[in-house]
């Protein structure tokens, strides 16, 4: 007997549309049967979309799915000996139960219901379902195929029982949510159950956002030795092929190389926004942008998830927005080709402190005017939203969340939060992904010091979660003890630090880094004094003896900063040896000078007297 072929149908359902995830169903049955498929597996409650959640406390809602089913039945007889797995909700003796039946020639030959039940996390299946407690083993072409949904996989018991009811290849279909570094913890889980029986697997996983959670998909196939033998792309629908020996042993077949950590949190939040977005048929989508790094990722997600024609971007400044705010926000809306308005909101805020003055006569200025600030540029956003139909994005990371560094009705004011579950290091990363592929995010909004609320104290507690949310408390409380002791060498009398606080010495100072200024000597038209004094704060590796100990995202920033820094110093280098021989540049030195960094010596520049040569030499070493 021939290797028989096994589907993988990796599809997107919509949630409620009975008729619709039919059509997916069917199209990925047409394809398989083309490819000479004999047997397709959908994913978990493929049928309704996954979770359905109190859709399924509706009867007719039930009724209608098991109608919709028999029709697809139907249409799929055309098939002749085609097996297809579709998930369904299905009324039983028992109760309602998450099913899964086994289709061949307009009928149901086998059916399944789930065992083990999630309700942890995300999950509230018991709520809905009440479980199965039987093995499901059918044939198709002479193999013998158990099969078992989702969960059951996470728990020993199912898998065993169908290998013990003669099972010879398990298939396991998914509405599996998708999590950091998830898909080797799917496979490590599975080859235990390997370790135990001896049988090959298929998992098939659905792809699609629906509200917070995002299926992945990256369906696979392990052999029964466990290792992967063919594995799909993650967050992409399509039909996936693994071929079956008439032993049951699975063949080796296309394999997706692995992607980073960067680039499937990146896709994950790409699919989330255009899912949320479409499915619930919105327009397009508004964005506040501050000029910095949280607005700036949001927006480049946007945009790679539904184009620029259906993105609108908004900046309100404040007399308190620094001109390298809107600056910064007005390129990056440039480069992505997206609608960009600017709303002064000075004489809303001020009207509104005006009305509150008499009330606050006596006291001290605080958060409170800060929140002003951001309440009104939600309330822009949000009336924005109402007349033109576009959903508001907000901005806040994780790492603002767990520590309340937000303002509710604020910043926090939209319909959909894209990196709620993104760490404010991971939005590094995250920016520095998407500009390896093409440099969309100006370089300043990276580099730049990120110092919110300059002159305020923040709690310790607060700053030890956020460096070193993962570790436990008192472990991360001493990191930032060791951290903060270092400061105080280093920067002697900067920092006003206490038993529960830290801040700047000088309430009122405005701090501004090296590399903001090294930025600021690469735009053109910089003038030669300005470029001098920027060449000159070049002292050697950034950061090269500070260290966080435990906290290895900080190093990867710190890597890919040094780097950038490294960089725009040699950039600024050669900037000033090409302009050493203007005559502009020269009168502009006043008498000459010598330019100095990283302890080289590049150019002596003499007023209306350089040499060429020199200026050439030093190039070419430079170079």
């Amino acid at each position: 007997m021939s290797a028989q072929k096994i589907a993988l149908a990796q599809i997107n359902p919509l949630l409620g549309d009975l008729a619709g995830n039919a059509q997916l169903i069917h199209k990925a049955a047409l394809d398989a049967y083309s490819q000479g498929a004999k047997l397709v597996v959908t994913p978990e409650l493929s049928l309704t979309g996954y979770p359905p959640e109190d859709l399924l406390l509706r009867p007719a809602f039930i009724e209608a799915a098991q109608e919709q089913l028999e029709l697809l039945m139907k249409e799929l007889a055309q098939y002749s000996d085609l097996t297809v797995i579709v998930g369904h909700p299905k009324k039983t003796s028992a109760g309602l139960q998450n099913y899964a039946s086994v289709l061949q020639n307009g009928k149901v030959i086998a059916g399944y219901a789930k065992q083990e039940l999630p309700n942890h996390e995300v999950f509230d299946e018991v709520r809905y379902f009440v479980p199965g407690n039987q093995a499901c083993v059918f044939e198709c072409e002479g193999i013998r195929y158990g099969l078992i949904l989702c969960e059951d996989a996470w728990h020993a018991g199912p898998a065993k029982q169908a290998h013990a009811a003669g099972a010879q290849v398990l298939l396991v279909p998914n509405a599996s949510p998708y999590h950091l570094k998830k898909e080797a913890l799917r496979i490590d889980v599975l080859r235990g159950h390997i370790a135990q029986t001896k049988m090959p697997l298929v998992y098939v996983n659905a792809v699609g956002g629906q509200d917070e959670l995002v299926f992945d998909g990256g369906s696979f196939a392990l052999n029964s030795k466990g290792e992967v033998v063919m594995a799909m792309p993650q967050f992409e629908t399509g039909s996936g092929i693994v071929a079956a020996s008439s032993s049951g042993e699975l063949e080796k077949g296309l394999i997706t190389p692995p992607q980073s950590v960067e680039a499937q949190a990146y896709q994950a939040l790409v699919l989330g926004v255009r899912d949320y977005v479409t499915k619930n048929r919105f327009p397009g989508v508004i964005i506040g942008l501050s000029g910095g790094v949280d607005s700036a990722l949001v927006l480049a997600i946007a945009v790679d998830a539904l184009g620029a024609d259906k993105v609108r971007t908004v900046m309100m400044a404040s007399r308190y927005t620094a001109d390298i705010s809107w600056i910064d926000a007005r390129e990056m809306a440039q480069n992505l080709g997206v609608q960009y308005d600017e709303i002064p909101i000075s004489g809303p805020v001020d009207a509104l402190e005006t009305s509150l003055a008499e009330q606050f006569k006596g006291l001290k200025v605080d958060a409170t005017e800060e929140n002003i600030q951001a309440r009104v540029r939600g309330t822009l956003l949000m009336a924005l939203s109402n007349k033109t139909g576009r959903l508001v994005l907000t901005t806040g990371n994780k790492s603002e969340m767990a520590v309340g560094y937000c303002t509710l009705y604020g910043d926090m004011a939209g319909g959909f939060a894209v990196i709620k579950d993104i760490a404010k290091t991971l939005v590094y990363r995250l920016c520095a992904y998407r500009n390896s592929i093409k440099p969309i995010i100006p370089e300043r909004i990276l580099t730049r010091a990120a110092i919110e609320g300059q002159g305020q104290s923040v709690g310790r507690a607060v700053l030890a979660r956020m460096l070193w949310g993962e570790w436990p408390d008192e472990a991360a409380r001493a990191n930032l003890r060791v951290a903060l002791s270092h400061l105080r060498r280093v920067l002697p009398g900067l920092l006003d630090i206490d038993a529960r606080r830290v801040g700047f010495a000088d309430a009122g100072l405005q701090v501004v880094s090296d590399l903001d200024l090294l930025g600021d000597a690469l735009v053109p038209g910089a003038s030669a004094a300005c470029r001098l004094a920027g060449a000159r704060l070049w002292r050697g590796e950034l950061l090269a003896d500070f260290v966080l100990p435990g906290c290895d995202e900080f190093e990867r920033w710190c890597a890919v900063q040094r780097q950038r820094a490294a960089g725009m110093a040699l950039a600024l280098q050669r900037t000033l040896v090409r302009a050493v021989n203007t005559a502009s540049f020269a009168k502009n030195c006043q008498a000459g000078g010598v330019i100095a960094a990283s302890g080289t010596v590049l150019v002596s520049v003499i007023a209306q007297n350089v040499d060429p040569n020199a200026c050439s030499f030093v190039y070419e070493t430079l170079a």
